[in-house]
């Protein structure tokens, strides 16, 4: 019998993180049995329609996202760090509010593969673990999120981030050097310029390809590291990629001899390739995955650091287990026997 599936997160803003998920996930469901109507609740429905062929309806549509979860079978809310409020409350009551409806109506629900927290309203973190409970399956991508749920009453699995089944073909290596960057309240113009003095001092003999991967939140930091590096080096070789799909971003950081990258799923992407990698931590799961690995990582907060470590890294030979790899998986199968 076929299922309806409606899936709730932060898509449609053109994030690389949110939108490769969202493409395993669909093409994961698609595989079960009961071949699933699927339902994907985006800012921007057409776009998301377009890429992989599914219905959408628009994220702030009250009454349209109502009238599917109405009809639907189960809600799959995630993945990402949606319930948080760090980002903003309003963001965390919103996914929620999607998370009531469909307890409301009496659907399943599963919380998909998400890092819970922090939450810092007292009633929206009593509110949410309420909610949770409810659920009828929750993944989380972190113990501190497993942990976090588990002091508060609410069941849930570690699980592998997703995205660790993406099929990435093995690549020729080019001489070429990438650094991915976003937006953020620490990387100061003094953090940045360090950053590109260093990355300058060490590889100004390679082409330097500086990516963002999500423009509202990386591109203008991105073309700011751009001009230092040239300020500091009138020579060297840079380009500034932006507007790219998800398969060009993946096969471009497939290609690259090393990689600098802040975003967790720019990360993951170059350990899966094979990419010698630099983490650039702003957050605790950045450390994490370089932690799992064994890799060194920049602290934003450490620009005295720089010069050491990027030296250090720029001779560096990493070599990746690949037997822990091919083990980070998430087991779709989890979601299937629920239907």
């Amino acid at each position: 019998m076929t299922k309806k599936i409606c899936i709730s997160g932060y898509y449609g803003f053109d994030n690389f993180g949110d939108e490769i998920i969202l493409q395993i996930l669909i093409e994961n469901l698609h595989k079960f049995k009961c071949k699933p109507l699927i339902t994907v609740f985006s800012s921007n429905p057409q776009k998301t329609s377009d890429l992989y062929s599914v219905n959408c309806v628009n994220s702030f549509n009250l009454n349209n996202v109502i009238n599917e979860l109405k009809t639907c079978d189960i809600l799959i809310s995630g993945g990402g760090s949606l319930l948080q409020d760090v980002t903003s409350c309003r963001s965390l009551v919103y996914y929620l509010g999607i998370i009531f409806l469909a307890v409301l109506f009496r659907k399943k629900v599963v919380i998909f593969a998400q890092g819970i927290g922090p939450i810092k309203n007292r009633f929206l973190a009593f509110l949410t673990f309420c909610l949770l409970k409810k659920a009828a399956f929750i993944t989380v991508r972190d113990e501190k999120s497993f942990n976090l749920l588990k002091n508060n009453g609410v069941a849930a699995d570690i699980c592998a981030d997703p995205v660790w089944n993406l099929d990435i073909p093995k690549k020729e290596k080019k001489s070429e050097i990438g650094v991915q960057l976003r937006t953020w309240a620490d990387l100061t113009d003094k953090v940045l310029y360090s950053l590109a003095e260093n990355i300058s001092k060490f590889y100004s003999h390679k082409k330097i390809n500086i990516y963002s991967l999500q423009n509202s939140l990386d591109l203008e930091v991105c073309i700011k590291f751009n001009n230092f590096l040239h300020k500091i080096n009138p020579d060297i070789k840079t380009e500034v990629k932006e507007n790219i799909s998800n398969k060009v971003i993946i096969d471009e950081i497939s290609s690259l001899e090393a990689f600098i990258a802040m975003r967790y799923h720019a990360c993951l992407i170059a350990i899966k390739a094979g990419v010698k990698l630099l983490p650039l931590s702003y957050d605790i799961k950045v450390e994490n995955i370089a932690e799992k690995f064994n890799l060194d990582f920049l602290e934003i907060n450490k620009p005295e650091e720089f010069e050491r470590k990027i030296e250090k890294f720029s001779s560096d030979v990493i070599v990746y287990d690949r037997e822990k790899i091919k083990k980070l998986s998430y087991d779709f199968g989890l979601i299937e026997k629920i239907l």
